[in-house]
């Protein structure tokens, strides 16, 4: 589930609408934001605001309650939940975010789609203290639940790679090299002492790894103009500008976090190898990416190796079995996914659109290619060292999207 190549994540973006009711005995204290005379003034300065709603405990209910957040391209710092004191069957949820006023008023609109109860407060207001984080009660309980990241900064603790890291396997290119072995540790130890907030360390790229790149770079592009998606192609132009996508020089990984950050509100963290699936969604559940910074092999540059927040969001406290459905699905829609446009199969996987074999395997093997069903698709074996069993595709880059929010929001 890492991110070897440097393709453009797509946003999947979406929101529900039902009609709210308030509820006058809310089990939360309901606080009122004061206008003040200069708020016009300042509705461009971000503030620090915490949220608490009420969910009913149902699957997918958070799913849909944060994709007001997501709508509004709303950076979450922390998310917390508790049983409610007054109804064991609902939840009580914490958010702080940070954002300006004009899109909390928004926030606000879209929440009371999905919410039982909510007060929104900011830390400026004279009148509103910040809330008590729900962990420090008696309630809050996660002896039954996986542990998951409850703020961006967790995800610290959150870097467990299962492969590819600094140890190579006896059948990769480079396990005989030990120069490329050495460059992968050096990988490895950057990926490691990162921690969040922090620019990413820059990387001053060999001769031979530059050349590496140009050669799959050539050929990529040939392809990309052939069997890549219309909205991979419409944004390529940006890469190349803005990061410094060309075929002699290999982009850094911060130059493209500044750029994907301004652009989508997504950022990038760098990774030693393929993460566990449940650190890999977990990522995505505070709008993060994983993604490498070493080069292949040159001896064999084309053998091969982004869902959205929702995905991740969906995965957080779930169960393992949940956990491995969701990142399965992932794999193959972000990574491995394909779509018809004009009445012709194109690609929008990062994972195919960054592998030369493997795109010209897919593209040639017709009878691997069926229709995706997410409840087939998500048992299915994910390849990691060999080309897949089957890929999937379907008629539109929207019904992808469709499929993959009813799974998540049944």
């Amino acid at each position: 589930m890492s991110g070897s190549g440097k393709p453009l994540l797509g946003l999947w973006l979406y929101r529900n609408g039902e009609d709210w009711n308030f509820k006058e005995d809310c089990p939360i204290s309901e606080t009122t934001r004061k206008p003040k005379d200069d708020d016009k003034a300042n509705s461009e300065k971000l503030e620090r605001i915490s949220i608490i709603f009420t969910l009913r405990n149902q699957v997918g209910g958070l799913v849909r309650a944060l994709q007001a957040f997501q709508d509004l391209g709303i950076n979450v710092l922390h998310i917390e939940s508790r049983q409610s004191l007054n109804d064991g069957s609902q939840s009580d949820f914490l958010v702080d975010i940070e954002c300006d006023q004009k899109k909390v008023e928004q926030l606000g609109v879209l929440l009371k789609r999905e919410v039982v109860t909510m007060v929104i407060g900011s830390y400026a207001d004279e009148g509103f203290v910040p809330p008590t984080p729900l962990s420090t009660t008696a309630s809050f309980d996660f002896d039954e639940m996986p542990w998951f990241p409850k703020k961006i900064g967790d995800l610290d603790m959150a870097q467990n790679v299962l492969m590819y890291g600094s140890a190579l396997d006896a059948d990769h290119p480079g396990f005989k090299d030990p120069i490329y072995r050495q460059r992968r540790e050096q990988f490895a130890k950057i990926a490691s002492n990162y921690k969040y907030g922090q620019p990413i360390p820059k990387v001053q790229y060999t001769i031979e790894e530059t050349k590496t790149w140009g050669v799959v770079f050539r050929e990529l592009h040939k392809l990309y103009l052939k069997y890549a998606c219309q909205e991979y192609l419409e944004n390529w132009p940006q890469l190349v500008k803005y990061c410094g996508y060309r075929e002699d020089n290999i982009p850094q990984l911060q130059d493209i976090n500044v750029f994907l950050k301004r652009k989508t509100g997504f950022q990038l963290r760098p990774v030693a190898g393929y993460l566990t699936p449940r650190d890999f969604l977990s990522g995505l559940a505070f709008r993060v990416f994983h993604c490498t910074q070493y080069i292949r092999h040159s001896s064999d540059p084309f053998t091969h190796q982004n869902l959205s927040q929702e995905l991740g969001l969906a995965s957080l406290g779930a169960c393992d079995e949940d956990v491995d459905k969701l990142a399965t699905l992932y794999f193959f829609t972000v990574e491995f996914g394909l779509c018809k446009q004009n009445g012709e199969l194109k690609v929008y996987g990062a994972g195919l659109l960054s592998s030369v074999a493997e795109l010209k395997h897919a593209i040639s093997t017709p009878d691997k290619v069926k229709r995706f069903d997410p409840e087939i698709t998500c048992i299915q074996e994910c390849i990691i060292t060999a080309y897949q069993n089957a890929y999937w595709y379907t008629d539109s880059f929207e019904e992808a999207k469709e499929k993959m929010r009813y799974l998540c929001n049944p």
